[in-house]
């Protein structure tokens, strides 16, 4: 078939990899001028299977209490005249109900761990490189009760299949012994040794070239305008580059635009629910001798993750629920430098931070959006949150399967039309 995929972002790419790879003829579609620009640029750079919690979770309430008011809280929610904001808002409430969230955790893991094996098979078939390092990721706690159920947590994600060991401080220090300046603040943590972390923008720059030579057309530079319509069915999409606007063909429609797609989506009238959830980074150039961490970390108490890329090192996180603007929050900034100036007072780097702002594409429940939408030749693959970079291969190989009219072997709630 010829497909269209709209959207070149780390799940748009591996969606048009895994299409051509499986016989079809596949063009994307992007606004920016390389692939991976947005999204995918400069996130947190961890393949997290241990991060399969969802947001909405029995226990997050009175931590989003607690942050009310804090400009610099990991979580802050800015009230819009925004009717999709609010929907959003009152759907996450339910699925923070306990049997949701175990419902929910299954899925994330399922796929997760789908996906995390079929990067490492891409990766070794085609000797990508994209500052990966293969040392597992360590979660650290530094908050008794948070310690106390993530112990629960971690009991459930091993009788998934994932392997989430508890560990105690001395075990932490061990692991990552650049932590050893921030022994007083840990009451413990969690290890995954099979985690991964690495440039998702590298790795969708890499597998971007791969598939061009492949045979796979990338207009880049290219706005998408609008989905045309007609009898239940995608008849072509309207774009411009700047020239013109002309409509482009296929026998069947992916958007993979991130937070962007329920955008696309309204205007053909098919609801998704899908919300920006602003995400903040700092990328560190690191001295000679730094004394930074080489493990991927997780700060549960600020919800910040810590990679290693190379002579970089990125720190990342936080959710900011403010619509679609992309201004950076100095307070949100320096917040990041501050803990990371906390948790390694001796680290060393050169030059001044880089401060980067992204939207991950949220569903209230964190399950992401994969399958046939009701129009029968449009296809969804969005809403992965915080683990587009995670998910990115397992979610496109699954979709190049339904595509082709396989059930992919995963028990994951594909959507159907």
């Amino acid at each position: 078939m010829r497909i269209l995929v709209l959207g070149a972002g780390v799940v748009g790419t591996t969606s048009a990899w895994y299409l051509s790879r499986a016989g079809h003829q596949v063009t994307v579609v992007d606004r920016q001028p390389v692939a991976g620009n947005e999204t995918s640029f400069a996130n947190g750079g961890q393949i997290s299977v241990s991060h399969a919690e969802p947001w909405a979770n029995p226990h997050v309430l009175p931590h989003v209490i607690k942050w009310l008011g804090r400009e610099d809280a990991p979580l802050l929610w800015r009230w819009r005249a925004d009717p999709a904001q609010l929907a959003w808002g009152l759907r996450f409430l339910a699925e923070c109900l306990p049997g949701r969230t175990r419902r929910n955790i299954a899925a994330i893991v399922a796929m997760a761990l789908y996906s995390r094996r079929k990067l490492q098979t891409l990766r070794a078939e085609l000797g990508l490189q994209y500052d990966q390092l293969e040392r597992g990721i360590l979660h650290v706690y530094t908050d008794h009760k948070d310690f106390a159920r993530a112990t629960e947590a971690a009991r459930l994600m091993r009788r998934l299949g994932l392997d989430r060991d508890t560990v105690d401080v001395e075990r932490c220090l061990q692991l990552e012994p650049a932590l050893v300046d921030a022994r007083h603040l840990l009451v413990g943590g969690d290890y995954t040794r099979s985690d991964e972390s690495g440039d998702a923008h590298k790795f969708t720059q890499a597998l971007a070239a791969h598939a061009q030579r492949a045979g796979v057309e990338f207009h880049h530079e290219t706005v998408i305008e609008r989905i045309a319509t007609a009898g239940g069915k995608v008849v072509g999409v309207v774009v411009h580059n700047g020239n013109a606007p002309e409509v482009l063909t296929a026998d069947a429609y992916v958007v993979a635009l991130g937070s962007y797609s329920p955008l696309l989506l309204r205007q053909i009238g098919y609801s998704i629910p899908v919300y920006p959830a602003k995400g903040y980074s700092a990328t560190l150039t690191l001295a000679e001798e730094n004394h930074a961490p080489t493990v991927s970390l997780t700060d549960d108490e600020r919800k910040l993750v810590f990679s290693r890329l190379g002579n970089r090192l990125r720190v990342a996180g936080t959710a900011e629920f403010n619509g679609y603007t992309l201004d950076l929050n100095p307070v949100r900034c320096q917040a990041l430098i501050v803990r990371t100036q906390q948790l390694f007072p001796r680290l060393q780097t050169v030059g001044e931070p880089i401060f980067w702002t992204g939207l991950r594409p949220a569903t209230p429940s964190n399950v992401p959006l994969i399958g046939r939408s009701h129009f029968g030749n449009l296809w969804l693959n969005t809403g992965h949150g915080t683990l587009g970079w995670t998910m990115a291969c397992g979610s496109a190989a699954a979709l190049a399967e339904m595509i082709s009219g396989a059930l992919p072997d995963l028990d994951f709630p594909f959507l159907k039309c």
